[in-house]
């Protein structure tokens, strides 16, 4: 199936099998998709802006670096907690106040930052702030999915596509921010970043598929198609007991996407660093950025192919196998005897990178009580950025004390380990029962 016959279907799905619970028709519209990349092409933009912003305020990469860490740090490692407030609260109560801090947040930095003579403790404390409110509008929109979309090929298209959607933003957001430093200057790529997260975050919020209110809590699949119950996205109040039911779902069964996330993020944080050290042995430092975008485009075309196939195998045996083929081909990237050789192989393991991502997504959303489904997208989110982290760091330590392709081979590992560590049987958590659903008590909000 051709890229925009998948796009095409996904956002021209009709559900006759669910009745709206909401001004929703029921006819997809590709407008909540393109408000949410609008607010996600932020976090493209802001991550260079505010290392060039905090280096020409301070005039010390060691003060950008710190505040780069520390905003990284908050917003990664708070990602679960906000997605929490979305799941108990809703998006139209929990996303806008959200938003709005973040994006104040956002431009008293880039106050901070337009001119010299901010002391970096201020930068510091103000970068770690910001970070701690950053929306989690990737979850959200995975979340969004699961609402509108049945379960199969349609769904794992949809995801396909937005795993693809938000690499390219990663790929976009770094230029926009060079060049509004061209022009002006870097602090003006953190506030458009504001500008954006607050219009897409807002638009998001309040589409026709985040309902205001829920009547009842959110439970899963058929039950809530029986029970004719709002959607996850949805505020749920449900007491003690149904709150002990929405914990983030078999931390056992959630434990796998996790690992596997977790040991992507580690493969491709030292891949980073590997890349401009071979690079720079081979006196092409300027070529990073081809082999970079090598692996941007694999990760697409990757992505755009996995959701056009339609798959037999189930969601835990696909996503070890899938992360073995990248450990695998990141491995033999190492041996590439130059540039060229380099940027093709780094382009054939990107073709792994969408589809593990696009797995572990779907399959934290499977295990997840229909209550945290937001929360077990962030905690995905969460381990591939921290891997991402931990990975930079270590393959810092090994550059220089091993040869480089031996390096290649020690960076892909963690994938292969966390695709060992997905092999044993998944556990789910039990589901709500369609009588279950259907005795659940209205609750007034």
């Amino acid at each position: 199936m051709r890229p925009d016959a998948a796009f095409h279907e996904v956002f021209s799905c009709r559900l006759p099998q669910r009745r709206p619970t909401t001004p929703f028709s029921g006819l997809l519209s590709p407008a909540e998709f393109v408000t949410a990349l609008v607010g996600r092409l932020s976090y493209g933009i802001v991550f260079l802006s505010l290392v060039l912003a905090v280096t020409r305020a301070t005039g010390s990469y060691t003060m950008a670096g710190t505040a780069m860490a520390l905003f990284g740090l908050a917003s990664s490692l708070l990602s679960p907690l906000r997605a929490l407030l979305i799941d108990r609260y809703g998006i139209r109560r929990a996303l806008p106040p959200m938003a709005a801090a973040y994006a104040l947040l956002l431009g008293l930095v880039a106050v901070l930052t337009w001119r010299p003579g901010t002391p970096g403790a201020v930068l510091w404390l103000f970068a770690g702030l910001t970070g701690a409110f950053t929306p989690p509008l990737g979850p959200v929109m995975r979340t969004l999915w699961r609402d509108l979309l049945p379960d199969g090929p349609l769904l794992q298209r949809a995801y396909s596509l937005d795993t693809v959607a938000e690499e390219l933003l990663y790929v976009i957001g770094p230029l926009i921010a060079g060049v509004l430093t061209g022009l002006a200057h870097p602090s003006l790529g953190i506030a458009v970043s504001a500008g954006l997260v607050t219009g897409g975050s807002l638009a998001l919020a309040f589409s026709p598929a985040a309902p205001p209110s829920a009547k009842r809590p959110a439970v899963s699949g058929r039950a809530r198609a029986a029970a004719e119950v709002p959607a996850v996205s949805q505020p749920v109040h449900d007491g003690r007991a149904a709150g002990r039911r929405r914990k983030v779902a078999g931390a056992t069964g959630l434990r796998r996407p996790v690992v596997v996330a977790s040991g992507m993020g580690m493969c491709l944080g030292a891949l980073s660093l590997l890349i401009v050290a071979f690079a720079e042995r081979h006196g092409r430092l300027a070529a990073v950025a081809w082999v970079e975008a090598a692996l941007a485009t694999g990760s697409a075309v990757g992505g755009l192919a996995y959701g056009a196939v339609s798959w037999r195998l189930g969601l835990e045996r696909r996503l070890p196998l899938l992360a073995t083929a990248l450990a695998l081909s990141l491995a033999a990237a190492g041996f590439a005897p130059d540039m060229v050789a380099l940027s093709l192989l780094v382009g054939v393991a990107g073709l792994f990178v969408s589809p593990v991502l696009t797995t572990a997504y779907m399959l934290a959303d499977e295990v997840a009580d229909p209550g945290s489904r937001t929360q077990a997208g962030a905690w995905v989110n969460t381990a591939f950025n921290t891997g991402y982290s931990a990975g930079s760091a270590s393959a810092g330590l090994l550059i220089g004390r091993l040869a480089l392709a031996a390096c290649f081979v020690a960076g892909a590992l963690p994938s292969l380990l966390g695709a060992l560590a997905g092999l044993g049987k998944a556990r789910r958590p039990a589901r709500l029962s369609t009588r279950e659903a259907a005795a659940v008590p209205d609750v007034k909000q």
